[in-house]
């Protein structure tokens, strides 16, 4: 597929679903229109953490990823759900075909939001009334809101898209840098993280137009290449292309999760790693993939958070095996103080019909052995709904219903086998 000709100007749209998973419940049951909703695991019990609220919530003070504890005391009002990820999944599919209808060049970069490339787009020369019909269409038909950024990169793009919420549309054009993007906060700059803002501030950069000004050689002193990265970004410069395949490209496949609580109760912490070996497991399968690397996070009670990893000689794909390279980690690092959150990683991942698995004599048997086993568990697993040998306890005190960091990745993969 020939990418549009940058030379003529390149008009790129970001696509952001307003407050998601929450507007996908209003849509369908009205009657959560106009209060204070949140989505969230185990309501009942109230664990877990906020994954989005509705405007209204927010306007009391409720924050993604905030405890259900805390958003409950701000918005006594407020009404949990649990979240419904079939439902979320049809919605962005019907979104994305919407998208496609357009052009060819789109590329989701989650379940709620995307990139368009709308330079050669026949269905109307005019980007801003183009974006009001998509925008008009997508609320008429699935009840859904959202924000559209326009401009001639992807970076100002998805800036643009932030401007204005809900249902807002904003061009942002290289001349207006100066005006509108440039007397930002730094930690308001996509790509700029809590750490990176941190040490940007240390360096007196308190505004994206600060940082346009700075030394690139400071710049790349302290943050590598994406310090030449941010500063081209902040002058609006972005030459990445509007790739549809880019779903197509991964190098890991992980998931974490945070924990109702802090601990340090070895049953729980077992349990989650299981969960997160399931999860991760699932993934490599539904990829036809796997990897030769396993990295553990663990962020601890005070926030500070680790990564270690071990590199294998072979490569692995079933959850026993990266199960327990992520325990041998856990055990060489937990220092044993209280654990906020858990991470299970499999990195150096590659598609199965690209590896060349060189087995050897001795663990031919072996392999081959635990290859029939898998394909009778997955048979099963296909007539009873679910792995019949799983053991009860891996899962026993770890919410099914809280939402994961991997769903998101997961509908990536439905996008790309569609």
């Amino acid at each position: 597929m020939e990418q549009p000709s940058p030379g003529k100007g390149r008009i790129i749209f970001h696509i952001d679903m307003n407050c998601f998973y929450a507007s996908v419940e209003m849509a369908h049951d009205p009657k959560l229109k106009g209060i204070p909703l949140a989505i969230a695991g185990n309501p009942e019990e109230r664990k877990g953490i906020v994954v989005t609220s509705s405007y209204e919530a927010r306007a009391k003070g409720v924050q993604t990823t905030m405890q259900l504890h805390e958003a409950k005391r701000l918005c006594p009002e407020l009404i949990i759900m649990r979240p419904n990820f079939d439902r979320y999944r049809i919605a962005s599919k019907q979104i994305f075909q919407m998208l496609s209808e357009i052009t060819p060049y789109v590329q989701p970069v989650s379940i709620d939001e995307g990139y368009m490339d709308v330079t050669d787009a026949e269905h109307d020369n005019n980007p801003l009334r183009m974006a009001e019909n998509l925008q008009k269409k997508i609320l008429k038909e699935l009840d859904l809101p959202c924000s559209i950024g326009i401009a001639p990169n992807k970076f100002m793009a998805k800036m643009a898209s932030d401007f204005k919420k809900p249902l807002g549309i904003t061009i942002l054009r290289k001349r207006e840098l100066p005006q509108m993007l440039w007397p930002l906060p730094i930690e308001k700059m996509y790509g700029v993280g809590k750490k990176t803002a941190e040490k940007l501030k240390a360096i007196d950069i308190e505004t994206i137009g600060d940082l346009a000004i700075k030394d690139v050689y400071e710049l790349k002193q302290m943050l590598g290449i994406n310090g030449e990265r941010l500063k081209q970004r902040s002058n609006g410069m972005d030459n990445r292309p509007v790739d549809p395949n880019a779903v197509n490209d991964f190098k890991s496949i992980g998931s974490s999760q945070t924990l109702s609580h802090d601990t340090t109760d070895e049953k729980e912490i077992r349990s989650l790693m299981h969960h997160l070996a399931d999860n991760v497991d699932r993934r490599v399968k539904r990829k036809k993939a796997a990897g030769r690397s396993v990295q553990l996070m663990i962020r601890y009670h005070d926030r500070k958070t680790i990564t270690r990893s071990k590199k294998l000689q072979t490569y692995i794909d079933a959850k026993e095996d990266i199960l327990h390279v992520a325990n041998e980690l856990l055990q060489k690092h937990w220092n044993l103080e209280p654990i906020r959150l858990l991470g299970i990683t499999l990195q150096d991942v590659d598609e199965k019909q690209y590896i060349g698995q060189q087995l050897d004599l001795f663990t031919y048997e072996k392999h081959a052995r635990k290859e029939n086993l898998y394909v009778a568990i997955d048979a099963l697993s296909q007539k009873y709904g679910e792995n019949p040998f799983k053991q009860l306890d891996d899962v026993s005190s770890v919410d099914q219903d809280q939402p994961r960091t991997s769903f998101q990745k997961d509908f990536l993969d439905d996008y790309r086998k569609g």
